[in-house]
């Protein structure tokens, strides 16, 4: 490790003196940052390349998701050459978006890394400035206030760009929604569902509103289950359920939202854990598929006792590792 020469500047890290670590490759972070930048304003340039050069934020909101899927596939992979070139793709969504927005004249990329370099310094106050914050979850109660301080204050300063100044002893506004904005604002509607009440409940229990032990929260999932159960009427003669109520799609929201909870008060992202989850099961269901055609046979075909048969010899295939074969003596008709 090498470090930097001189001080860093006080008003962009909030206490002079600090010197910053970097490895001897990583100084020319800087040097590759602007050649990918530049290389990227190239292809979107005139004479450029035509497929950049048609892209809009708009058409861009699907790759950028992708690539968030496949960083992290490639962290799970554990190569840390596919690793590093993943979190590349990443960063260039990154910096193609902002040279569309500096095209259209609201922003450039210099104001997205000094944007989020102002925020971590504004939200270290116990780093970069007098705050106390000894544990990591005085931290992140900190985090959550900071952050709604902030939105309050934007709202406040759009309020007044908008010629509508929010008087401090209006009566126009009771409510301590005027002086105190939620820590739950911000959290996108558009989340998906999983991630929304993952960040919900994350929010929430950084400010002290959670639960106290996990034998809570899986009592609350056992109530849960059986107010489901009440929702469900007797099977029609034929055997066929009727289409779900509103109440149960409701119940079944509850159970749901219940066992983010589990995943969050456990330190698990429940997006990740059910993602890997969906590939155990897709790995299983392969192999059982595999397996039967093996048996000269259609899965489909099969007996459903058969079929959980072959689904218990999946899951010690899961142990033996991959290549696992059915044994012998599972091969006969």
């Amino acid at each position: 490790m090498v470090k930097l020469r001189g001080k860093v500047s006080p008003k962009s890290c909030g206490e002079e003196g600090h010197l910053i670590t970097t490895s001897r490759r990583d100084k020319f972070a800087g040097k590759w940052f602007e050649k990918l930048v530049a290389l990227q304003a190239r292809l979107y340039g005139p004479g450029g390349c035509p497929w950049d050069r048609e892209q809009t934020h708009e058409s861009l909101r699907k790759y950028l998701i992708e690539e968030t899927y496949e960083v992290l596939d490639a962290m799970d992979s554990g190569d840390p050459r596919k690793f590093s070139g993943e979190l590349g793709d990443l960063l260039l969504q990154v910096v193609f978006h902002s040279i569309l927005a500096e095209q259209a004249g609201r922003f450039t990329i210099s104001d997205v890394i000094e944007s989020v370099h102002a925020k971590m310094v504004r939200r270290h106050p116990h780093v970069f400035g007098g705050a106390g914050a000894k544990t990591s979850a005085a931290v992140l109660k900190n985090w959550e206030q900071i952050k709604a301080g902030e939105r309050l204050a934007e709202r406040r300063e759009a309020s007044a760009d908008a010629g509508k100044r929010v008087a401090s002893n209006s009566r126009a506004e009771p409510s301590a929604a005027g002086s105190c904005e939620s820590v739950l604002t911000g959290v996108p509607s558009s989340l998906p569902a999983v991630l929304e009440a993952y960040q919900l409940t994350r929010r929430a229990s950084h400010v002290g509103f959670d639960w106290e032990n996990l034998a809570g929260i899986l009592a609350k999932l056992d109530e849960e289950k059986r107010e489901l159960r009440q929702t469900q009427p007797p099977r029609a003669k034929n055997g066929k359920a009727s289409a779900p109520s509103r109440h149960t799609e409701e119940e079944v929201g509850d159970l749901l939202f219940v066992a983010v909870n589990v995943a969050r008060f456990l330190g698990v992202d429940p997006e990740i854990a059910l993602k890997k989850a969906n590939r155990k099961f897709k790995k299983r269901f392969n192999w059982m598929e595999a397996s039967a055609t093996r048996q000269g046979h259609r899965f489909a075909d099969l007996p459903r006792d058969r079929m959980e048969e072959l689904w218990n010899q999946s899951k010690t295939s899961d142990q033996n590792g991959p290549g696992s074969r059915v044994p012998k003596r599972h091969l006969k008709n």
